[in-house]
């Protein structure tokens, strides 16, 4: 049985609104929530609440996974990826979303409040959440990344 991950959300100013139009909908969708920031739509950086929800994330991987928005997603899935254990990916499509997960073993989602609608965000995280990963010959290349990143200082 596979038992819904806790979602751990964040953005900066640009992705405000966004964030909370796709934390309503997961709630209504019965998922539980942990919203890491921003509060309004003030400047701010970016890679705060990508670190935050990175390190969330990845301190109990097998029960939340991330979503992250920027005006881009770009700056979002740069910052996160900084963190250990963290396969942050963009995505602006249906088909992406849905590769990220199966090849990729993704566990942070990023999009963009100024490249797509928040309509697509939604299908995008729906396409994303439901898609399970793939594992067998995708399983060497994510843990051939993953041990490269042991080796970082």
């Amino acid at each position: 049985m596979n038992l819904m991950p806790i979602i751990v959300m964040g953005s900066d100013h640009a992705g405000f609104r966004m964030k909370e139009f796709l934390k309503k909908n997961l709630q209504e969708a019965g998922y539980t929530v942990e919203d890491k920031g921003t509060n309004n739509e003030e400047s701010v950086d970016a890679g705060i609440y990508a670190i935050a929800v990175g390190e969330e994330v990845a301190a109990d991987p097998v029960h939340k996974k991330g979503i992250l928005i920027c005006g881009t997603g770009i700056g979002m899935s740069m910052n996160a990826n900084k963190v250990n254990g963290i396969r942050a990916s963009l995505a602006a499509d249906l088909f992406s979303a849905k590769m990220t997960r199966a090849h990729n073993d993704a566990n942070v989602l990023c999009m963009g409040a100024r490249v797509i609608a928040e309509a697509m965000a939604w299908e995008i995280t729906k396409v994303w959440l439901s898609t399970e990963y793939l594992g067998g010959k995708y399983a060497k290349r994510v843990e051939h990344m993953m041990a490269y990143e042991k080796t970082r200082k």
